[in-house]
């Protein structure tokens, strides 16, 4: 897209939609800079968990949650160069979800990539979902930005391939969110040999955009929020003066900054999940960089849920959240700080602090 769109441009353009909806869809802009004709849009959506019952039998709420989303990725303006899938279309990786949640992802009108998640996976390995979207990990070129997309939710063979009385027994394994018989994620050697391979090929000032189910950085074990080999994959990426790293998979919102590296969640379609911090069972292993988004209400669906709007400029990212039933936020990188700071609820926490200690 040649045309820039600032942020009040773009709160003003997503206001009508916004007073009647309330899903997870972002809309981002790879800025180049004022009055460069590369900048441009591309939208995303992750997490539909399609949900099979029975016969033609869907959770309705699951579907009708894709169903609206892509209904606004159609009607966003400046119209997004092509939307990116993070993940888990199905809840158990059976043909008829997939095949349900591809069917109403064909109604976008822009090109799609799709991103592997877990709940896409472990019933068969992926077999059926790469023979819907062909390969799980592949990069490419858009208007001088180089995009890679990474299986992230692979584990060791040895439970891939150990226990299980049938694929359904492994999938509801890994579809549990907190399952000590589960196993961690991981991108693995192969992938990354394909990484570094591909790294290889881009000029270091080239902005890279990774896309991942699982964040590639370790959060919480307990949940999966945690990809094993996130500091080798750093590591390659860590030459770049330029990386952003987008994922899935947490339905929430985190942000956080490792050396050069943005890191940044997109929230689901479904539902939203807790904090792990709330979850008093065991420790939680969440980053000092991130900071949590209020949640006025856990127990409200669509808390949780709303628009993400990121500006991708000169390597920091700026991210504007707008939550229906909640305070809206402004994400970005402080300079002073190396890192991503939410400057209003950051400020607020310092004044208290210092007023208490007064």
């Amino acid at each position: 897209m040649n045309k820039r769109i600032d942020r009040r441009s773009f709160l003003k353009r997503s206001s009508g939609l916004l007073a009647a909806a309330s899903l997870p869809l972002s809309l981002i802009e790879i800025a180049f800079g004022k009055g460069s004709t590369d900048n441009f849009t591309f939208a995303y959506l992750s997490d539909s968990h399609i949900t099979h019952i029975k016969g033609n039998k869907f959770v309705h709420n699951w579907d009708r949650g894709l169903i609206r989303a892509v209904a606004e990725a159609n009607l966003m303006d400046p119209k997004p160069d092509f939307v990116f899938y993070g993940g888990d279309i199905a809840q158990l990786g059976k043909p008829e979800e997939i095949d349900h949640g591809l069917e109403i992802l064909s109604g976008l009108t822009p090109n799609v990539h799709y991103v592997m998640g877990e709940h896409d996976y472990y019933v068969d390995l992926g077999e059926y979902w790469k023979k819907r979207l062909g390969p799980d990990y592949y990069g490419f070129d858009h208007k001088g930005v180089h995009f890679i997309v990474l299986n992230s939710i692979l584990t060791y063979e040895a439970w891939m391939h150990g226990k299980w009385d049938s694929g359904m027994q492994r999938m509801l394994q890994m579809a549990r969110l907190d399952n000590p018989q589960g196993s961690p994620f991981m991108v693995g050697d192969r992938q990354r040999e394909w990484l570094k391979k591909d790294l290889e090929k881009v000029s270091r000032e080239t902005p890279i955009v990774v896309f991942s189910h699982s964040p590639l950085q370790k959060i919480y074990k307990g949940w999966n929020f945690w990809t094993e080999d996130a500091e080798q994959i750093q590591a390659l990426l860590k030459p770049f003066s330029k990386v952003t790293v987008i994922y899935g998979h947490v339905h929430q919102i985190q942000y956080n900054q490792i050396g050069n590296i943005s890191f940044n969640s997109a929230m689901a379609t479904a539902w939203p999940w807790p904090y792990p911090s709330t979850y008093k069972q065991t420790d939680s292993l969440l980053p000092k960089l991130t900071v949590e988004m209020n949640r006025a209400d856990p127990f409200f669906e669509r808390d949780a849920t709303g628009w993400q709007f990121i500006n991708i400029h000169s390597g920091n990212v700026e991210l504007h959240y707008l939550l229906p039933n909640n305070r809206n936020r402004i994400v970005a990188f402080d300079a002073e700080a190396g890192a991503p700071v939410d400057a209003k609820h950051q400020k607020m926490a310092k004044r208290t602090a210092a007023q208490t200690h007064y």
